[in-house]
């Protein structure tokens, strides 16, 4: 098997793309993984060091948008994991026209390089603020989208997109869409690595609004684990959530990241709130968990304190990417 992971030097992909070649992932042995990355701000080449000598990885450093490139870079592979993604929703705001041309046509121009070369899986890997915001209860995969930021109405259109080449074309595509994830190599812009870091630097962080907004806390081990099941084990056509079930209001995410840094309450400068901000995500992951046969295994509390252990350990990745605070 020719698995070709899109965004692969990225914080979630570059965990795939270790999982697959350490042999993390049972259902897959892949003869060959191909990355594909743009190594825009948020990828490193440190992500991949654990695995760059494997024989079977092959790195191609270029945009999805390059339709050229994706065409000769598609070529040959079975399968591909398309990971690759602008995807912070505060960049969107300030910006949307790289989300659009990136999470839309990029997406497009990988369906349709998919096609003319006979990929027998395409995996759009999506997230659950396509859905908007929950204040009860949670979604199922029929629920409507109703994206609320330019980052999640891109990345709706993209899996609107590979869902409407199955149905129209045939491909084999499944969708899915994933919790608010953490873990190590993870860019620091993101709230547990940029409140982490600041922390672990002697910085105050900042807090939106009331702290009140939830979200759902995933280990990006257990993100790909979904993504490599739903990849040997999805329908064709399927949307699988990924979600652990473990809520956190912000104000109370950061109470645990203080203490686990050691700091006080000092520490935190409230900041207005985001534009548009979702109160609430929530995933029903009834179908995931039956068809796939998938469950979170990371127990929140270890996997946070695993993460902050990982970000003191490596101050020598993330202290060049720290231009802001």
């Amino acid at each position: 098997m020719r698995i070709l992971v899109t965004g692969g030097a990225g914080f979630i992909g570059s965990a795939y793309v270790r999982r697959l070649l350490t042999g993390a992932e049972p259902d897959l042995s892949p003869g060959a993984v191909t990355v594909l990355d743009a190594w825009t701000y948020a990828a490193t080449d440190g992500a991949l060091d654990p695995v760059r000598a494997d024989p079977r990885l092959r790195i191609v450093r270029g945009d999805i948008r390059d339709a050229a490139l994706v065409d000769a870079t598609v070529a040959g592979h079975d399968t591909i994991v398309h990971f690759a993604a602008e995807s912070h929703v505060d960049r969107s705001i300030a910006a949307a026209a790289d989300f659009v041309t990136t999470n839309v046509v990029g997406t497009q121009i990988l369906l349709d390089a998919a096609l003319r070369h006979g990929v027998r899986r395409f995996v759009q890997v999506s997230t659950d603020e396509v859905y908007g915001s929950i204040a009860t209860g949670a979604w199922t995969e029929q629920t409507a989208l109703d994206p609320s930021s330019p980052y999640s109405a891109s990345k709706a259109a993209a899996d609107l997109l590979a869902l409407a080449y199955h149905r129209t074309h045939g491909l084999d595509v499944v969708v899915t869409r994933g919790a608010n994830t953490y873990g190590p190599y993870q860019y620091p812009e993101k709230i547990i690595p940029l409140f982490v870091t600041n922390l672990l630097d002697g910085h105050d962080v900042p807090l939106y609004g009331d702290g009140g907004n939830v979200r759902d806390w995933l280990h990006v081990d257990d993100h790909c684990h979904g993504v490599a099941l739903a990849q040997t084990r999805g329908r064709a056509g399927g949307i699988y959530h990924l979600g652990s079930g473990d809520e956190l209001t912000n104000r109370d995410l950061t109470g645990r990241l203080l203490a686990a840094c050691g700091a006080g309450w000092e520490r935190v400068r409230p900041v207005a709130d985001r534009k548009g901000h979702d109160r609430r995500y929530a995933l029903d992951t009834t179908t995931t968990r039956r068809e796939l046969g998938w469950h979170p295994t990371v127990d929140l509390d270890a996997g946070l304190a695993a993460t902050v252990d990982w970000y003191r350990a490596n101050r020598a990745w993330w202290t060049p990417l720290k231009p802001h605070r």
